[in-house]
């Protein structure tokens, strides 16, 4: 299936877009990381990224969030250059390097998120540090406000990160796997901003390994080296498409596959592309 023939935004208004690409090719020095794609990703509601290890998941977000420049074709985030789009698209990545003994607090962490709008060197007023405040209780981190980095869970520290995005002034958060391996209070907690998120009528991009999580979502780009399907959960995550994802031809009759899912050890997930079975799923995403 043909990405640009199907997933081609032109009949939705601009300003109902969070993002428009047009044959927008991805690379990284030599290596394309995403062949000629074109799709949009709405203003409002939840995006899911979804395909195999490889598949430019991560790429296309930091295009989105305008880390990397496109090779060629045309993307626009919010109307203009992705670059010029920073201070209403909050990025959370899914793991932020900190040197061993850095001595940052988690409330000073989460302050950077207002360094968007005030500089580096701006002073926080009573304003920026209400929305720090507001953040880290959003993610059940206030108790954590004088610890170091250093001193946290994985799954802490992911939260402060989120805390960090919601922090910034936003329209829309980009983030980058939030779900996998962290604990379950933490998963819990992210999950429950995911859809805090929509309902204060912001747009949430993730990518994920989760099938199930893609299917909660309200709009789906499936990746395989290039945009397979976008649109709806129930038009894009179908067994064709995740077929021609997943290269699982081979196993369609045995009604067993191998999901590209962190989550699951490696593990087969029983009839995981029918979506008429959902009791057979291991877990459900509240999104809707």
């Amino acid at each position: 299936m043909s990405a640009a023939s199907d997933c081609g935004g032109g009949a939705a208004a601009s300003e109902e877009l969070l993002a428009e690409a047009s044959d927008l090719v991805l690379a990284y020095g030599g290596h394309v990381a995403m062949k000629p794609s074109s799709f949009t990703i709405p203003a409002r509601g939840v995006t899911a990224i979804i395909g195999p290890n490889g598949s430019g998941k991560s790429t296309l977000l930091n295009a989105l969030a305008g880390i990397i420049t496109p090779r060629s074709g045309r993307l626009e985030v919010l109307g203009g250059a992705p670059s010029q789009a920073y201070r209403k698209v909050a990025y959370v990545m899914q793991s932020i390097a900190v040197p061993e003994g850095t001595p940052i607090t988690v409330r000073e962490a989460v302050a950077m998120g207002r360094y968007a709008s005030r500089g580096w060197f701006g002073c926080l007023g009573k304003a920026d540090r209400e929305r720090v405040a507001w953040a880290m209780d959003l993610l059940d981190v206030a108790d954590l406000a004088k610890r170091h980095l250093g001193e946290l869970s994985g799954g802490q520290r992911q939260r402060v990160y989120v805390a960090q995005g919601l922090a910034q002034d936003h329209v829309a958060v980009l983030l980058d796997e939030p779900l996998t391996g962290l604990d379950l209070v933490s998963a819990r907690t992210i999950d429950a901003i995911i859809h805090g998120e929509r309902e204060r009528g912001h747009g949430v991009v993730l990518t994920t390994h989760d099938l199930d999580e893609a299917r909660a979502a309200d709009h789906v780009i499936l990746m395989n080296g290039h945009v397979v399907a976008c649109g709806p959960p129930e038009v894009v995550c179908t067994r064709r498409n995740l077929e021609l994802a997943y290269g699982l031809g081979s196993l369609h009759e045995s009604g067993e596959v191998f999901l590209d899912d962190p989550q699951h050890g490696g593990h087969p997930a029983v009839d995981a592309l029918d979506p008429t079975h959902p009791e057979r799923r291991p877990h459900s995403h509240p999104h809707h």
